[in-house]
């Protein structure tokens, strides 16, 4: 499957070709470039603002600037490190999202899993979804908001460089920064997070008593996991691991391998977000002459 982020992008001609035609005029061409991208983008912006409906709305406020600054692509660089800049500066920068206001340290977040009551599970017929999946739903919601404890350079360089394997070459390309000071960055987010992991999460030391099933009718009840609508457990076809590069770095501290794993076992969504159902504003901003 096409994966933007690694390190050799064989069909790297493909964005070429499509970029060239939608500067001329092409609107289909510009379609499937958005189509291209969109899940990507989707995939990194709801592991930076953690609620789907919020990722929607980053997604299309990305694609909206990629759409109206397409003019401005001289190629220069790879289009995908040109587009993705624009991503990484767009999360980077953007207002804060609903949940990023409710979670700022990993102390408050494991003082916010501990007052959690471990509790049996619900009656299985008194829930609308199978009790595995509703258990999947608490792990991923846990876990995927421990990324909230990272500031957002942290979570973003988390995100690129260990969960969809970025090579510190590409991810310094995107973010602008050297190899060396990605590989930094991403050291001590991935330290940041293994320390709580150990310490907190049973998925990572059986020692812990933080255990998704303990915990997941305590999640239910204070709110965290609507088993009506769920935000990350689902019908999903591939994981992040299925898709992502390889993780070439060497960890030699277990635990850290441990936690990378659990991060690259989360699904991989390849929804359509609501800006795909735009598809005429798109043609209508490039028939205003935004980006040919």
């Amino acid at each position: 499957m096409f994966n933007p982020l690694a390190e050799v992008v064989d069909s790297d001609s493909t964005d070429t070709t499509l970029v060239a035609r939608a500067k001329s005029g092409d609107r289909v061409a510009l379609e499937e470039l958005v189509l291209r991208h969109q899940a990507w983008i989707y995939n990194i912006a709801v592991r930076m603002v953690f609620q789907p409906q919020d990722a929607e709305e980053v997604t299309q406020e990305v694609l909206i600037k990629v759409i109206t600054q397409l003019s401005t692509f001289k190629g220069e660089s790879k289009f995908r490190t040109w587009l993705y800049r624009i991503a990484a500066n767009h999360v980077l920068n953007m207002k804060r999202r609903r949940a990023e206001t409710q979670v700022t340290t990993f102390a408050e977040y494991g003082t916010a899993i501990d007052n959690t009551p471990n509790l049996d599970l619900p009656d299985p017929h008194s829930v609308p979804v199978d009790m595995p999946l509703l258990v999947e739903e608490a792990k991923l919601s846990c876990t995927t908001g421990m990324l909230l404890c990272l500031d957002r350079k942290q979570r973003l360089v988390f995100t690129l460089g260990e969960i969809f394997g970025a090579s510190d070459t590409v991810g310094g390309e995107v973010l602008e920064m050297t190899a060396d000071n990605f590989r930094q960055c991403l050291a001590r987010a991935r330290r940041d997070l293994s320390s709580f992991m150990n310490h907190q999460c049973g998925l990572v030391n059986k020692a812990n008593p933080c255990l998704c099933p303990k915990k997941t009718k305590g999640f239910i009840e204070h709110g965290h996991v609507d088993p009506e609508h769920l935000l990350f457990a689902g019908k999903h076809v591939q994981r992040v691991k299925d898709i992502a590069a390889e993780t070439v770095r060497d960890i030699e501290d277990v635990v850290e391998r441990q936690h990378a794993e659990i991060f690259r076992e989360h699904p991989s969504s390849s929804r359509r977000t609501r800006s795909v159902g735009y598809g005429a504003r798109w043609r209508a901003l490039s028939c205003a002459g935004h980006c040919v």
